[in-house]
């Protein structure tokens, strides 16, 4: 359908001067045949002159109607399709730059327990010994800041994961948790902060259920003020009836500067 479509935008003009033609041919005939029905005496003759005269007058409408269509796809459906491609490449590039979004911290010193190392003596013999491996560091999803408590977050239905309360943004993040309910219908991801002027502003609604922590929006901080938000996820079920909510507090913030080692 899209190649159709823009085929149609990119021979519109020979359309049009085709639909011209077939309008001027159309009405020739319509005046030829209106002078036939006047200028005859037998009522077959006129029957006939009639009938082709509302054929060519149907025809002229029907071209009419088709150049109306093709105007609305240039002017409506190509536009549209533009934008969504615009969009779709907007989140494509922001998902590729999309990296780790923590910020550094580095390892805090080693204390100083004044024990000096001790050596092995050459004649003990540690092949074989199984020595355990050290368990890797958990990474922290974010920065975190301290922030008020979340407000609801405690049902499995409406969980947040990433963003995480107190957590800085600055660059577009997935919307990463879990969305479910009995007799589900849509669930919204609302923000609220210095952008808004203090109430909720719609950010995306979810049709789909998510029931194991997925990713299923994506926040995007350009546009927005930097300071602190709200971000909070409303689950309704088919009577229109909110079932669960979680609720949030972020940090939205210009990007943080890239570090530049020294040499």
């Amino acid at each position: 359908m899209t190649a159709i479509i823009a085929l149609i935008d990119q021979i519109a003009i020979g359309i049009y001067f085709l639909i011209a033609a077939g309008i001027l041919f159309a009405l020739r005939r319509y005046l030829i045949f209106s002078e036939e029905y006047r200028s005859s005496y037998f009522e077959l003759e006129r029957d006939l002159a009639r009938y082709r005269g509302a054929n060519a007058l149907t025809l002229v409408i029907f071209l009419i109607e088709l150049a109306i269509i093709v105007v609305g796809i240039q002017l409506v459906v190509v536009p549209e399709l533009l934008d969504q491609r615009r969009l779709q490449e907007l989140l494509a590039r922001s998902r590729a730059e999309d990296g780790i979004f923590e910020t550094p911290v580095p390892a805090p010193p080693a204390a100083d327990l004044g024990i000096a190392p001790v050596a092995l003596p050459r004649s003990v013999d540690t092949t074989g010994q199984l020595l355990p491996t050290p368990l890797p560091t958990p990474t922290a999803v974010g920065t975190i800041i301290p922030a008020d408590p979340p407000v609801g977050c405690d049902s499995p239905e409406a969980r947040l994961q990433i963003p995480d309360n107190g957590m800085r943004v600055f660059q577009p993040v997935p919307v990463v948790g879990t969305v479910f309910t009995d007799q589900f219908s849509y669930a919204s991801v609302e923000i609220n902060g210095p952008s808004t002027r203090g109430s909720f502003q719609l950010i995306d609604d979810q049709l789909v259920e998510v029931r194991e922590p997925a990713e299923f929006s994506l926040f995007v901080p350009a546009g927005y003020e930097p300071g602190e938000y709200q971000l909070r996820l409303m689950v309704y079920d088919i009577t229109n009836t909110l079932k669960a909510s979680c609720q949030v507090n972020i940090y939205i913030s210009a990007p943080l500067p890239t570090l530049t080692p020294f040499r």
